[in-house]
């Protein structure tokens, strides 16, 4: 799960690291690898250390005054513990569910009624959205400003995905997004290049790769040649362009 190896001559597990491992048998007994199992670990790791370290961050900025001491700051956060600590659980099983009947829907419908395991590639369509000279930004901008403009990106990829295009995942200053569908995959990166451009002078100009071919996905992620291809192409794309392969 992306925590640190805990010291078996030490006490550092818990009845709630008990209770986790006790719901092991229920997945094995669903037929379920151990393989598969540990994938699935890793993936909720990384995915939940984020929502972990952003909600860290909010609660941060909300719940420490510049008044404070320790004793008032731990009892703030244990109060708010208490009561959003639960709203946040449900609030991630309910996005969880959500993605879920929605990926599986999409599923069902590329199937066109056949069913079955997964065997080899799937033919998709790849783009990677880059700033441009966002490393260069930040010998000039201040750290908090250069986190704004990276969650900017974040904001306006979501915005422009929209089914069948998914964001697949952040990486620094860019945006990974795929779809079955060039022309969808092709127009939502136009649509990030255009939003990117209302965003202003204060903000970098945007670059897109795209390429399409067969590509294995797992653990929330793709790979394969044209993933690799895209990010390439966003190396020598012209600002404020969409270049792609020819496929």
């Amino acid at each position: 799960m992306g925590l640190p190896r805990v010291d078996p001559d030490q006490a550092g597990l818990d009845e709630h690291d008990l209770a986790s491992a006790k719901r092991l048998r229920t997945f094995r007994e669903a037929g379920i690898a151990d393989a598969d199992i540990i994938d699935m670990s890793r993936v909720m790791g990384m995915a939940l250390a984020n929502i972990a370290e952003g909600t860290r961050e909010v609660l941060g900025r909300t719940l420490i005054h510049p008044e404070d001491d320790e004793r008032a700051v731990a009892l703030r956060f244990a109060m708010s513990a208490r009561v959003l600590g639960p709203e946040v659980a449900s609030v991630i099983q309910y996005v969880l569910n959500r993605q879920l009947r929605d990926q599986i829907r999409r599923d069902v419908m590329a199937a066109g009624g056949t069913f079955g395991p997964e065997s080899g590639g799937t033919e998709i369509c790849v783009c990677f959205a880059d700033l441009v000279g966002f490393t260069k930004l930040g010998e000039s901008l201040p750290g908090e400003e250069l986190g704004r403009v990276a969650g900017r990106l974040a904001e306006l990829a979501s915005e422009a995905a929209e089914p069948p295009v998914r964001l697949i995942k952040l990486i620094g200053d860019a945006a990974m997004l795929i779809s079955p569908d060039a022309v969808a995959l092709l127009s939502a990166a136009l649509s990030l290049i255009a939003a990117g451009e209302e965003e202003g002078e204060g903000f970098p100009q945007v670059r897109v790769g795209a390429a399409a071919g067969e590509a294995i996905g797992r653990g929330g992620d793709w790979y394969g040649r044209p993933v690799n291809l895209a990010s390439r192409i966003t190396d020598v794309a012209r600002p404020g362009s969409v270049l792609a392969s020819e496929s």
